[in-house]
């Protein structure tokens, strides 16, 4: 009867049996487009991202359902204008985002933790770093992406109000004036709220967190100064309004508007600041900017290290 063999594994041959394969790697001799060409691609893809742009479905509803929230209003007050021949618009174009504040709030905090947040969940910040963008274009682009996004949502019912105007024949002049001034308003708004917006969602890398505080800052601030404007007004104390009013980032827009751009302003009993008192919310909703980017360029000089 014949026994079976147990099968003897060969015995290792002595010696460094290191191998080197080319599996095809080149250097790349194509062009090399530099810093300016990516900021300018993190800048549109950003852009493209704040209404969910080249991403799932589920992104584009919010974003677009806002969109089309903020311009319905416009569309519904020229229709009333046409129809009855009226002399001029139910709502002047400076009022128009201080009356949608809500939604342009909404629409901040939905979109300011999108940008930023994704970055530093999954730590793709020092990629970013790396080569060849540096902190400042990052910043830059983020901040350039949002406001651009900010200025269409806001800007978008204005010509919708604008062309609206122009069709129920209203004087071409005034008309154009007013469209002009709140494009001007707008465009102040678009970059305050999105330096806030930013500067709050790059504390969290967290999402849910990001837009519960941006919600928070930009609605309790607003409840509070309105609250505390009207006891004032309640009070008599009438000159201490438009100072309140400068702890609020939608009340200093509507400060600047009525003390520079012949707005109406929404403060208690329409007492806007005056010029001296606008020349001080001037100051301040610049240095906000300011001081939002420097926190911004702060925050991720030590996230890229």
């Amino acid at each position: 009867m014949a026994v079976e063999q147990p099968m003897r594994t060969p015995a290792a041959p002595s010696g460094d049996q290191t191998r080197i394969h080319n599996i095809g790697y080149r250097a790349y001799d194509g062009p090399r487009l530099g810093r300016s060409y990516a900021t300018r691609s993190l800048y549109s893809q950003s852009l493209r991202g704040a209404y969910g742009l080249g991403r799932s479905v589920k992104s584009k509803v919010l974003p677009m359902l806002l969109f089309v929230v903020m311009c319905v209003p416009a569309a519904i007050m020229v229709a009333v204008a046409v129809a009855t021949k009226a002399k001029d618009l139910p709502l002047d174009y400076t009022r128009y985002a201080i009356v949608m504040q809500a939604v342009i709030s909404l629409y901040v905090a939905s979109q300011a933790p999108q940008s930023v947040s994704r970055d530093l969940r999954f730590k793709t910040v020092p990629l970013y770093f790396s080569r060849p963008i540096e902190t400042a274009d990052y910043v830059r682009a983020k901040f350039a992406a949002l406001a651009s996004a900010l200025f269409v949502l806001t800007a978008a019912p204005l010509l919708v109000l604008y062309v609206g105007a122009l069709l129920a024949k209203l004087d071409f002049t005034d008309q154009t004036k007013g469209f002009a001034q709140g494009l001007v308003s707008v465009a102040m708004l678009s970059l305050l709220f999105a330096g806030l917006g930013l500067v709050i969602a790059s504390v969290t890398p967290r999402r849910g967190f990001g837009i519960a505080a941006v919600i928070a800052v930009l609605t309790i601030s607003y409840g509070a100064v309105s609250t505390l404007q009207a006891i004032a007004d309640a009070q008599t104390s009438t000159g201490s309004i438009a100072w309140i009013g400068l702890f609020s980032p939608i009340t200093l827009i509507d400060g600047v508007q009525s003390a520079f751009l012949g707005a109406s302003s929404a403060f208690p009993g329409g007492a806007g600041p005056t010029n001296g008192e606008g020349v001080v919310y001037v100051l301040v909703t610049l240095g906000l900017i300011a001081a939002c980017y420097g926190l911004m360029m702060r925050r991720y000089r030590k996230v890229g290290l």
